[in-house]
């Protein structure tokens, strides 16, 4: 047993977080599946990675020219096709897990960030586009956002929450997704058909956390470096037991509701002083999803250690981790919004750097 397949036997699903048409054409897409990958994850950065480096799209780019198609509507259509043949390869992994694994996610334009009505079309129109059982659609954790997320799953669309940052983040996104079940349940839906994850983003606050500390400088600052990101895991995934576990839920639970599983994002290391599997594995535990970028899976599979559960190891010392950097002036939930707002700025880039490409 690999380490992808030890953790998938420790309860958490390894998800892939790049597509490319050429990873499809080529069969690795196919090979990292055999291997245990249980998932796909997209974002406007990946696709014009993908788009502005790979030769596969050159034919139907040149193909749409002589189409009356707007930027975004070529973007779509080469997107939505990879997509879909994406979750075609991965089908028998939904199937053999009865809709809990097999996913791939593809999101709404970074524009609607802030545009509830928007991001609802948006999701629809592209889950109707897809037309396939095991697609996620990714809208991010904004004002906005929560709201279409409640919409939407009460119409019994399945939802990838993106760009998690904060314990206040995961509160009002689970809530969002609890109070659209009981809507879907109140219209007599099916909700075993539903499924979410909610992807809470861990480096980058490693990267912002350990540059404040540095710059307050202290014995106490400089050793609390390189902790935040898994300590914040650990706290929302607690958050995740107590609603998904608890009284609330049970009755969502008995009509066939599936929990909304945490996801870990963002889990490539970037200070290369760090270990890197360091988002990996302290946070392997049942009914999570870890989404690993190409080079992270790859150190995964070659000396990935999994030992089970734990995700739940030292949850005394991530809260009070927490509470010593508020102490310090370092509040997470504040620090979160920034964090997200870097978040969405950063994909509206790529998004319009991908338009250019699709222009």
């Amino acid at each position: 047993m690999n380490p992808i397949q030890a953790a998938r036997a420790a309860g958490q699903q390894i998800w892939l977080d790049n597509l490319s048409r050429s990873l499809i054409n080529e069969g690795q897409l196919a090979r990292h599946i055999d291997n245990g990958v249980a998932g796909v994850t997209t974002n406007p950065a990946i696709f014009h990675k993908a788009i502005a480096e790979g030769q596969d799209y050159r034919p139907a780019l040149d193909a749409m020219r002589a189409e009356n198609l707007t930027a975004e509507q070529r973007y779509e259509r080469l997107v939505i096709e990879d997509v879909q043949r994406a979750c075609d390869v991965i089908r028998p992994v939904f199937d053999a897990s009865q809709g809990d694994a097999g996913y791939v996610s593809l999101e709404v334009s970074p524009a609607l960030s802030d545009d509830e009505a928007g991001t609802v079309a948006a999701a629809r129109r592209l889950s109707a586009a897809v037309a396939r059982d095991n697609l996620l659609v990714k809208i991010p954790a904004t004002a906005a956002g929560v709201r279409a997320i409640e919409t939407l799953t009460g119409e019994g669309l399945s939802i990838n929450v993106t760009l998690m940052f904060s314990l206040a983040h995961v509160d009002a996104v689970a809530g969002a997704y609890q109070r659209g079940l009981e809507k879907l349940a109140a219209a007599g839906g099916n909700l075993s058909k539903v499924r979410s994850v909610a992807s809470v983003f861990l480096s980058r606050w490693d990267t912002l956390i350990d540059k404040q500390l540095e710059e307050i400088g202290t014995e106490e600052a400089l050793d609390m470096r390189g902790i935040a990101g898994v300590a914040l895991a650990r706290q929302a995934y607690q958050r995740y037991l107590a609603r998904f576990h608890g009284a609330g839920f049970a009755p969502l639970a008995e009509k066939g509701a599936r929990p909304q599983s945490m996801l870990w994002a963002s889990t490539g290391t970037k200070n290369p002083a760090y270990f890197d599997l360091m988002y990996v594995e302290p946070l392997i535990g049942p009914e999570t999803v870890n989404t690993l970028p190409d080079a992270t899976l790859a150190a995964f599979a070659d000396h990935g250690d999994v030992t089970e559960n734990r995700i739940v190891e030292d949850v005394e010392a991530d809260a009070a981790h927490i509470a010593a950097l508020a102490r310090l002036g370092l509040d997470m939930d504040v620090l979160g919004e920034r964090l997200q707002q870097d978040g969405l700025a950063q994909f509206a880039t790529a998004f319009g750097k991908l338009l250019e490409l699709t222009a």
